[in-house]
Order: C-alpha cells, then sequence, then structure tokens
C-alpha cells in the first residue's frame, strides 16, 4: 500500500464536503488534479471508498472506516511534529479561532504577540458570518469564537476584549430619510441589532448585503445608509468618506468577546493564549485602540 497524507487529506476533505469541485476549491487544487489524487488513493483498496448519489460523493461504509484510520494518521503525524518542537523547548501546537466578520479589526491584534511570541504554534482564524461561527464551535471545530453577542442555550465561558459601538452612517452629514436602509443578511449579528433597533425593516427602501465591508462601500457609494460597528470605519470617518448621523438610542454598545464551551478540554496552546489575553489585554487596548475607546 502507497498512500501519501496529501492523499489522505484529499480523501477526507471530500468525505466532508460531498462534493469534488468544492473540495478543490478549499485545498486550493484544480479539479482534475484533486481527481487524479483520490482516484489514485482508491486504488489501493479493492472495496469501493464513495459512491454518488446525483452530485454528492457519500462513503460507503468501508470509506467510513478508512476516514477514521485517515483521521487518526493525520493526528499522530501532527502530533510527531508538535513533539520536535517540545523537545526544543517550543510552545508547539495548534490553535483554532473563527471570527464573526467584523472581528477581523479586533483579533488581529490579540494574536500577533502572542504568535511572534510562540514560533511553534499554527494558527488557524476563520472569518466567517456568526451563524456559521457558532456552528463551528458547537460542533467542536474550533478553540474559540470571537464574537459580540454571548449565544442563547449553549454554556460558555467568556474574556471581554474591547466594546463594540454601532453608529448610523452614511456618506453626508445630513440623513436623507428616502434613501435606502442597507443592512446584513440574516444570522449577523449586525443585522440582529439592526432589526431590534428599527423593530420591522420591511416597512422600509433596503438593499441586503452579505458582508460589513460590502455595506460600506455601498454607504460611501451613496446607495443608502446603515448601523455599522465603528471598529472597522476608522479610515473612512477620517477621509469624510463617511460621517457618524447622531441618532437617538445610539450607539448600541455591546463587546467583542472570546468564548468557549465550558464541555472543552483546552490545550496547551489554548490555555496559554487565555493566559496570554489576560496578561496583555489592557496593554494592547491602550496601544492599539486608544482611537476607539476614547470616541
Amino acid at each position: 500500500m502507497n498512500f501519501t497524507f496529501h492523499q489522505l487529506r484529499i480523501f477526507l476533505e471530500v468525505a466532508r464536503i460531498q462534493n469534488i469541485t468544492r473540495a478543490a476549491e478549499e485545498m486550493f487544487m484544480t479539479q482534475p488534479a484533486l481527481s487524479i489524487q483520490l482516484k489514485n488513493f482508491q486504488k489501493q483498496f479493492e472495496i469501493p471508498l464513495i459512491e454518488h448519489n446525483g452530485k454528492r460523493m457519500i462513503l460507503t461504509d468501508f470509506g467510513k472506516s478508512i476516514a477514521t484510520i485517515a483521521e487518526s494518521i493525520l493526528s499522530e503525524a501532527e502530533e510527531l511534529k508538535y513533539k520536535t518542537k517540545e523537545y526544543k523547548g517550543l510552545l508547539a501546537g495548534k490553535l483554532r479561532i473563527s471570527s464573526a466578520s467584523t472581528g477581523k479589526y479586533v483579533i488581529p491584534y490579540f494574536l500577533s504577540g502572542f504568535i511572534h511570541e510562540h514560533l511553534g504554534i499554527d494558527l488557524t482564524l476563520d472569518v466567517s458570518n456568526k451563524s456559521i461561527v457558532m456552528k463551528s464551535l458547537q460542533d467542536n471545530e474550533i478553540d474559540f469564537a470571537l464574537v459580540s453577542v454571548v449565544p442563547e442555550k449553549i454554556d460558555v465561558y467568556e474574556e471581554l476584549l474591547v466594546e463594540n459601538k454601532l453608529y448610523l452612517v452614511n456618506s453626508d452629514k445630513v440623513l436623507d430619510p428616502d434613501k435606502h436602509l442597507l443592512f446584513r443578511e440574516e444570522g449577523s449579528a449586525t443585522r440582529a441589532t439592526m432589526d431590534a433597533y428599527y423593530k420591522n425593516t420591511e416597512k422600509r427602501k433596503a438593499i441586503k448585503l452579505t458582508s460589513n465591508e460590502a455595506v460600506k462601500q455601498a454607504v460611501i457609494a451613496g446607495l443608502g445608509y446603515s448601523i455599522i460597528p465603528l471598529i472597522g470605519i476608522k479610515n473612512e470617518l477620517q477621509k469624510k468618506q463617511l460621517h457618524i448621523v447622531p441618532s437617538k438610542g445610539l450607539p448600541i454598545v455591546t463587546h467583542w468577546r472570546l468564548i468557549w464551551l465550558k464541555s472543552k478540554k483546552l490545550s496547551p496552546v489554548a490555555i496559554a493564549y487565555l493566559d496570554y489575553i489576560r496578561t496583555y489585554k489592557e496593554k494592547i487596548l491602550k496601544s492599539k485602540f486608544s482611537w476607539y475607546i476614547d470616541k
């Protein structure tokens, strides 16, 4: 039997996504290249690993057993890599964080010093819609999630990082009420905040966009107005591309926070990261977020 770690990863990715094209995109490969590697891996076995159901690719019972072994092999290989680093006196392992989309303006500043201090750590940082972030947390695929609202019905611990302030913004200083209201898609924390503030958006001329960055650019272009987290519009405010419009009940203030499952056994890397946050949080806030805290 002659297979590679790369083929194991391809097989597991196809098994997870159940689609060749999407699996190739996730692995930054062309579809033909991935198909060839998957076919070569299948040749190692006389029994089919995958069966087709329309466009979906579903594991056979034999394929499921091979997937379990493949996960174990890759996990042990990772352990070998990190053991070498540990014997060199390095803190080694994986740190996996998933952040709600606007959190991309926050979390890098709370990671930079830690990652530079511990070169043996492999970081995975995923930035997604809040609903996707929460699914990753519930499925125990990550160590921490960065969100601005504590989830309901999930037992988590939390570590507060910085306030999340949401303001009404427009391309002009004065708001034209006939303009469109721009808002995020369902599942976004910012969308939930706007729905609560406006009570019902159905009676307004509204446009839905799928990221805060898209909303920001649309407001700059004069397409409409929106409620946007302050953390992501520093440069646009300085350049006067955006203006905060005073409005009753605003800003709405929550907190960006790291959360993790109470049931999760944190790795030594995750514990070390929490210690770092608690030790250096105030210093990071003063050096990187003074413009924001004083706003």
